[in-house]
């Protein structure tokens, strides 16, 4: 499924290289492996992100497609922040617009969120029992329990614990401050403990 991704991404660059003019196609070729070269690496993770935004393989599809073509036609202006972020800043931005046009609304947080306490923004907090958990126990399990969280948390838990961002990465990428995103990482841990303890002793 992925491959086919690449494959369509890669149709999407060989069809740009080849709609300019033929004084344009050697800039044009370059510009699309430039943009191949920084932005396929990256695809794992921004399917990710859009399976566990979107909850469904083929709207997730649809979605990273449309993120990498948007960052190709946008990728001469790209100057940062770094490529993996951009990527999913993008995504979210398609995800949302999705929803917008179905008319779905996710769930809004508070603003006053962020007043929880939380460490120094410079002093990232060593692994957690949710990190291990996320990282070690069964897969499927942790995949639904992920995904049953509110969407602002969910896509906070799968930028941090799956796509490695740092706070000030997916502060960037959700355009909050990175105290809110402490803030929602901190719940979502928290909801995934509970759900895990609900989970783990349902299990015969």
């Amino acid at each position: 499924m992925l491959a086919r991704l690449q494959q369509q991404t890669s149709a999407a660059s060989w069809m740009a290289e080849h709609s300019t003019m033929a004084g344009d196609a050697n800039d044009e070729h370059d510009r699309a492996r430039r943009f191949r070269d920084a932005a396929l690496p990256h695809l794992d993770d921004v399917y990710t992100l859009a399976r566990y935004l979107m909850r469904n393989a083929a709207d997730a599809e649809d979605a990273v497609q449309e993120c990498y073509l948007r960052a190709l036609r946008h990728f001469d202006s790209y100057r940062g922040p770094a490529m993996k972020p951009w990527l999913l800043a993008i995504l979210r931005n398609v995800c949302n617009a999705e929803f917008a046009r179905r008319g779905k609304q996710e769930t809004e947080i508070a603003d006053d969120e962020q007043a929880e306490a939380t460490p120094p923004i410079w002093q990232e907090p060593q692994a957690s029992p949710e990190t291990a958990l996320l990282r070690q126990q069964d897969g499927d399990t942790i995949r639904r329990l992920v995904a049953a969280l509110p969407q602002p948390f969910r896509e906070a838990i799968v930028m941090r614990e799956i796509n490695d961002l740092s706070y000030n990465e997916i502060a960037e990428v959700a355009g909050v401050p990175v105290g809110t995103v402490m803030s929602r990482l901190a719940r979502a841990r928290s909801m995934l403990r509970s759900a895990w303890t609900v989970a783990d002793g349902a299990t015969p």
